[in-house]
């Protein structure tokens, strides 16, 4: 190996040296240079999703249920098909006041009370007349009881209880004492009389006793007054005996009025009630 060769290699491996350091010098800033760009890049994009998500009505929304400020977020239900349901039948009317023309149509109503329904009746031109009950679909009225109505057939069955044990093999459908003796009762009822009540165990109230004759298909009719006069004799058997005769008449009296058959039989006025005129 000659001098010069010797000279010129220290020479070469130098060169060589500071040419790689340069090249890996520039490998790193590139990278470098591209890493930062990439990152920049994306900061970028995400801050325009911030931008877009911050103007959005339902606010800024993040993992984890919250919004940008913390505060915490459900999520909206979404909207289901409903099925349609059939609507539903129309309850029917509750019986109420009409007024009611010949063709049994309803003319106008309905109406509170009997009152209302008279007055209107005075103002209408056409032949009517006032009827309590349901409205039916086809515009006519299926009557039914007023209130005043089951109020007064519950005071009359009460009555109807206070008769003696005699009646109860003959108060049924096919008797026609039964008929005869609700309307005696009602009538009595009317006028303020009321039944003497032989179901108590003890009977003391006196009122109107009614007992059945089978053999001439007839109701027998007479007062009996308090226990107190009649049991205690609390006024003497002589002043028994006047209201006892007074109160046959007038009961009798009564009946004969409101359209009875009537009677009298025996000393002290008791009636035989035959029929209802």
């Amino acid at each position: 190996m000659t001098m010069g060769t010797l000279l010129l290699w220290p020479t070469t491996a130098l060169l060589g040296f500071l040419l790689s350091t340069a090249v890996v010098v520039l490998l790193g800033s590139s990278s470098t240079a591209r890493y930062e760009f990439e990152r920049n890049g994306a900061r970028t994009a995400e801050a325009a999703i911030a931008r877009s998500m911050s103007n959005h009505p339902a606010g800024r929304r993040v993992a984890g249920g919250t919004t940008a400020g913390g505060a915490e977020t459900q999520a909206r239900p979404q909207a289901v098909a409903v099925a349609e349901r059939p609507a539903p039948a129309p309850a029917p009317a509750a019986p109420a006041w009409w007024l009611v023309g010949e063709t049994a149509e309803v003319l106008s109503g309905p109406f509170d009370d009997r009152l209302d329904a008279d007055w209107a009746l005075l103002d209408s031109d056409v032949p009517a007349v006032a009827v309590f009950g349901a409205r039916r679909a086809d515009g006519t009225v299926a009557p039914r009881p007023t209130p005043e109505d089951r109020a007064w057939l519950t005071e009359l069955g009460d009555q109807l209880d206070r008769l003696p044990e005699d009646w109860d093999a003959l108060l049924s459908d096919t008797d026609p004492l039964t008929t005869l003796v609700v309307e005696i009762a009602a009538a009595l009822l009317e006028a303020g009389l009321p039944l003497y009540d032989a179901a108590q165990e003890t009977p003391s109230s006196g009122g109107v006793r009614l007992a059945p004759d089978t053999s001439n298909c007839s109701v027998l009719v007479s007062w009996r007054t308090h226990a107190r006069m009649s049991v205690q004799d609390s006024r003497g058997p002589e002043a028994e005996s006047a209201v006892q005769e007074l109160m046959n008449a007038t009961v009798a009296d009564v009946l004969a009025q409101l359209g009875f058959v009537v009677q009298a039989m025996g000393p002290v006025g008791c009636s035989m009630v035959t029929a209802l005129r």
